[in-house]
């Protein structure tokens, strides 16, 4: 194992428990994976407790899902397909993070879009999020409901089933996915208390100009 997998190991570790801590994960749900190399990657096991995680639990795969290093007795994450879809659709994406974010999967729930428009670190940072049509989970139509999508956005909200983020960095999808989810907590919350008033459309208009120049 040279430093490059080893460092990676220990940060998909990372990542994961605080996730778990920050409860963006439950149990044994949710997955990461990031590019090893141009042709392989590494990703969580199906069925592990995430919280328990170690870095020897995780697999190492080729790009079109062929198992190359697997601990005995573990098998890839059952959203694998999800996973490769991401990677073959744009070559910048390094890091893969599928959470299962409480309020930001209520929203999907509900029927209500990402709200963009409430406040402007996530207009700036996130910009919109779409929320991809639903599609069971594990199955090829999950991936194939992302597709339209993934190359546009970074952030994905899955129907009744969660968040997709991908980026260059693991910390980098991190960030997004605790965002998104600061968001939505934000939206219910203010949503619980009374009536709901978005930014100024001028304001939002000036929001978008600074992200086309500083944040994309």
């Amino acid at each position: 194992m040279d430093d490059k997998e080893r460092s990676l190991r220990q940060e998909i570790v990372r990542v994961m428990r605080i996730c778990t801590q920050k409860r963006l994960i439950e149990s044994n749900d949710g997955n990461i994976s990031c590019r090893l190399d141009d042709t392989r990657l590494i990703i969580t096991p199906s069925g592990c407790y995430k919280a328990d995680l170690q870095p020897d639990d995780l697999i190492i795969m080729d790009i079109d899902g062929a198992v190359q290093q697997c601990k005995p007795g573990l098998r890839p994450t059952s959203e694998t397909l999800l996973h490769l879809e991401a990677y073959h659709q744009r070559a910048d994406i390094n890091a893969v993070l599928h959470a299962h974010p409480l309020h930001a999967t209520a929203l999907t729930i509900a029927g209500i879009p990402f709200p963009i428009d409430l406040i402007p670190e996530v207009l700036l940072t996130l910009g919109d999020v779409p929320t991809a049509v639903y599609a069971t989970p594990g199955t090829v139509d999950m991936a194939l409901a992302i597709r339209p999508l993934i190359k546009t956005y970074n952030t994905i909200l899955l129907s009744h089933h969660g968040s997709l983020s991908v980026g260059k960095t693991l910390i980098k999808t991190l960030i997004d996915l605790e965002r998104l989810e600061h968001a939505a907590e934000s939206y219910a919350l203010a949503a619980s208390l009374g009536k709901i008033i978005p930014l100024p459309q001028k304001e939002l208009a000036r929001l978008q100009e600074i992200r086309q120049q500083f944040f994309k």
